[in-house]
């Protein structure tokens, strides 16, 4: 009996062993997506600034054409004052004039505001690249393990269930039975050491008399609270 229990006890590994792979298919794919989507949101980042970078630019070439023509009616006007006959023509000419100083007032306002976003960009791109490729190296690199990880599970699940069959039946019928039952309903702790005089599954305390009886390992005895099957180890002389 006490070759079921040492028999058991490996069972139990590599459940939880198989147990893990299976739930490794689930997290692993999560984690392939965040670790992409880190470098997505990065690269998005730096596009989102050149492409702003870009409309600057283009703004700042319509704003100087836009003064430029600005600049060349007002020193027309300003030429036309010598030749202006009449009270009417000054006051029209003078109001052009107005109006076109307040407009290079305006543009040479927006031209600044637009070079200092410029001067922003410039000055913030490299960084944002910079962080992309950090960012790049490190998460690549994970990628490539996680997705090796992801194609191995079947191969390594595969390996842990033949290990399973044969080491399944080498163990008693009675013995398996119990594991089997105790399995599923308390999940892959089916086996549990006995710690400080109690069960370390559910921490139920036992009687002296018990105590010898698991210790002896001479059959399969199970906790009368939680059902799982106890051991004597050499964790359970503390």
């Amino acid at each position: 009996m006490q070759k079921d229990l040492e028999l058991l006890l490996k069972l139990q590994e590599i459940d939880y062993t198989i147990g893990e792979l299976e739930r490794s298919k689930g997290y692993l794919p999560d984690m392939v997506h965040q670790l992409q989507k880190q470098i997505d949101e990065a690269a998005n980042s730096v596009k989102a600034l050149e492409e702003r970078l870009t409309q600057l630019q283009l703004d700042y070439k319509r704003l100087e054409l836009e003064l430029q023509t600005l600049e060349n009616e007002l020193a027309k006007y300003q030429s036309q004052m010598k030749i202006i006959k009449t009270n009417k023509e000054y006051d029209a000419l003078m109001a052009e004039m107005e109006t076109r100083k307040t407009r290079i007032s305006k543009g040479e306002d927006e031209l600044l505001k637009v070079m200092n976003e410029m001067e922003e960009l410039n000055a913030k791109i490299p960084e944002y690249k910079q962080q992309l490729t950090e960012i790049k190296k490190t998460n690549q690199v994970q990628l490539a393990e996680m997705k090796k990880e992801i194609d191995s599970i079947g191969t390594k699940i595969k390996i842990k269930e033949d290990e399973r069959k044969n080491i399944a039946v080498r163990i008693g019928k009675p013995a398996a039975a119990i594991y089997e039952r105790v399995r599923k309903g308390k999940g892959e702790v089916v086996v549990v050491s006995v710690k400080k005089k109690a069960c370390s599954g559910c921490y139920k305390s036992f009687p002296p008399q018990r105590i010898q009886e698991i210790r002896k390992g001479d059959g399969i005895i199970c906790c009368d609270n939680c059902g799982r099957i106890l051991i004597w180890d050499s964790d359970s002389e503390n």
